[in-house]
């Protein structure tokens, strides 16, 4: 297992987003236990976020990683998510 150097989760989310608040409210809980920052990224400042992520979003993904985790998604998913991406 390597040692967690990821300290930042990404969440890709656009301004009225519903689902990214909701997504948001079930994420924001587990992050302080397992030593990680929240980073929002709007994805309608840029062109090729809107292209990768602008009809999944809300999506979280490790600052420095390649998979993400897609809505729909709960706490065990964001969990399992985190610690496979971490070792």
């Amino acid at each position: 297992m390597r040692v967690a150097t990821i300290t930042r989760v990404l969440f890709y989310t656009s301004a009225g987003c519903h689902l990214c608040e909701q997504a948001l409210a079930l994420v924001s809980p587990l992050l302080e236990p397992l030593e990680l920052q929240l980073e929002e990224v709007e994805v309608a400042d840029n062109d090729s976020l809107v292209e990768l992520y602008g009809v999944r979003i809300p999506v979280v993904r490790l600052d420095g990683e390649e998979r993400d985790l897609g809505w729909p998604f709960d706490a065990d998913d964001f969990r399992r998510y985190i610690h496979n991406e971490m070792r």
